[in-house]
């Protein structure tokens, strides 16, 4: 049994980051891209049951985005030179396992982080909520920057062990086992649900 803190679902939102077709391709083409899709769906389901929040989080970028990344910006400026990732290709739309529904907050971002190119802080304050439960691709990319940002912004910070994915084995576990538990809780999507109905 996990021993992090009960949730109270009304001061929770469940992050749901990057979740797209265009980044789910850099994962293994496996039966584990399906597993992970399905696991996250779940826990949508359980925090929607619950009360909480879903907060959605994509990357996609218009013409004045692509125009604004510098030169020296070593992840950002091949996207922009090459214009990758159009925020109305439909690749860069949510997937469709997991779709928004009315009332769920949707940003869109033009960084690695979350938070740091969208109004998702503010929006999540104006709901009262205290409580990130994590989920992304890539867990080097998305939801490192975003744990980051969170945990300084002083955000009660959960990880979902099985809801975050990235191709490179070796960082995602060292970034799980290493790097957040010193800010966040490490949970799967099991106990989430325990957690949930623990309050």
């Amino acid at each position: 049994m996990s021993t992090a803190p009960a949730l109270d679902p009304t001061h929770t939102a469940l992050l749901v980051m990057d979740y797209q077709p265009v980044i789910l391709a850099v994962l293994p083409e496996d039966g584990d891209r399906k597993a992970l899709l399905d696991r996250v769906a779940g826990a949508i389901a359980d925090v929607r049951a619950y009360g909480g929040t879903i907060a959605y989080v994509r990357v996609g970028f218009t013409e004045a985005d692509w125009d604004a990344v510098p030169a020296v910006n070593k992840s950002f400026a091949p996207l922009a030179q090459h214009r990758v990732m159009h925020h109305e290709d439909p690749a860069t739309a949510i997937h469709e396992r997991l779709a928004p529904q009315d009332g769920d907050i949707t940003v869109r971002k033009i960084r690695y982080g979350g938070m740091s190119t969208t109004d998702l802080d503010q929006q999540l304050r104006e709901r009262g909520i205290t409580t990130l439960v994590v989920s992304g691709i890539s867990t080097s990319g998305v939801v490192l920057s975003t744990v980051i940002d969170a945990a300084d912004l002083d955000y009660r910070l959960y990880v979902l062990s099985d809801g975050v994915a990235d191709p490179d084995t070796e960082v995602h576990n060292v970034l799980l086992h290493k790097v957040f538990p010193s800010r966040a809780h490490i949970i799967d999507t099991a106990e989430l649900h325990a957690l949930l109905q623990a309050d």
